[in-house]
């Protein structure tokens, strides 16, 4: 880890491309105008802002000072809170591997699973990514869980807000996405980020968080006024040109996932992300919003066509996260070792 802040680290150059995204006001009435630009961000590029959704300025602060009480205590605290195989709890530096082409080591971050709070004797606690979630007791960390399970409930709040535009954009009824069997049980997945401030270096393979585009529906991604985050609008470019996402204080950086992109047959776009460390300490919160266990995701009626058919199979939303969940994770076994 010492010899990587050595060399040439890719900081923030002032050369750097700022992305320019649309930004997006839940509290607005003109809502074609929304519509309009959730499509044309949707079209370009899969990530937009947006503002006045509804989530206090302070209680985003309270829960970021939440965050940083978890991450602050000593490593032997956090281990026993280690993720297990629902994918709750803790995440070690390391522990996720988004980039194996272009990553030397896993990504330098560390993280806090916290999924849909499903007690042990419910039925649905059998399912892959529900049961109960693994919390910190009182005497650790007071008034923690209460704090996360509130921003856990508001945040669903915000992110069907925002699916009812995609709805809207995608010429579906305004609460397609929102009907009982698509997010009426949703596998809704709150995480908690730190970059410890490791100084990426791209031609060494170190990244506070490796390449990748996102499994589900949306992402909601809060996060502090340090710089980090880059997209690639353009995948298949070579060379790939990234672009910077500025912080935008109390708003969401929202982006489209890969499920998403399947359901509209590639026509709403799901955009490389990754996370650049410029020796900074940097704390985000991600919201990742996918469907019921059960939910088939397949091609929409009016995103195919004879010239345009479907370009991926039906799939259920369990099996396709199951998998890549495995892809990018480390065996918690290896911990055992």
């Amino acid at each position: 880890m010492e010899d990587s802040k050595k060399g040439a680290p890719e900081v923030l150059p002032a050369y750097s491309k700022v992305s320019v995204l649309n930004c997006i006001d839940l509290s607005s009435s003109d809502i074609q105008k929304s519509v309009s630009l959730l499509k044309q961000a949707c079209l370009d590029s899969g990530f937009f802002y947006v503002i006045n959704h509804g989530i206090s300025q302070e209680f985003m602060e309270e829960v970021f000072a939440q965050s940083k009480r978890f991450f602050n205590l000593p490593i032997s605290e956090k281990m026993k809170l280690l993720r297990n195989e629902k994918h709750r709890g803790y995440t070690p530096i390391l522990d996720e591997y988004l980039d194996p082409i272009n990553q030397i080591h896993g990504d330098y971050k560390e993280g806090y699973y916290i999924g849909v709070e499903v007690p042990e004797d419910d039925p649905d606690a059998q399912k892959p990514y529900f049961g109960p979630n693994v919390w910190p007791t009182e005497d650790i960390l007071s008034g923690w869980r209460q704090a996360m399970e509130k921003y856990h409930r508001e945040a669903l709040g915000v992110a069907k807000a925002v699916t009812r535009l995609i709805a809207l954009a995608l010429d579906l009824e305004s609460d397609y996405f929102d009907q009982p069997e698509v997010l009426g049980k949703p596998i809704a997945v709150l995480r908690l980020l730190h970059y410890e401030g490791q100084i990426s270096d791209t031609m060494k393979g170190i990244y506070g968080a490796g390449a990748h585009s996102d499994f589900g529906l949306i992402t909601l991604l809060a996060t502090d006024d340090v710089t980090g985050l880059q997209i690639c609008k353009d995948k298949d470019a070579k060379p790939q040109i990234w672009e910077y996402v500025a912080p935008l204080r109390g708003a969401f950086i929202v982006n489209l996932g890969d499920m998403l992109e399947r359901w509209s047959n590639c026509i709403f776009r799901s955009t490389l992300h990754r996370v650049l460390g410029n020796g900074q300490e940097r704390y985000s919160i991600a919201y990742f919003v996918k469907p019921n266990h059960d939910f088939v995701v397949e091609c929409l009626p009016a995103c195919q066509s004879k010239e345009n058919p479907p370009k991926f199979p039906p799939i259920k939303c369990e099996t396709y996260l199951l998998q890549r969940y495995k892809d990018t994770h480390a065996d918690l076994n290896s911990y055992n070792k």
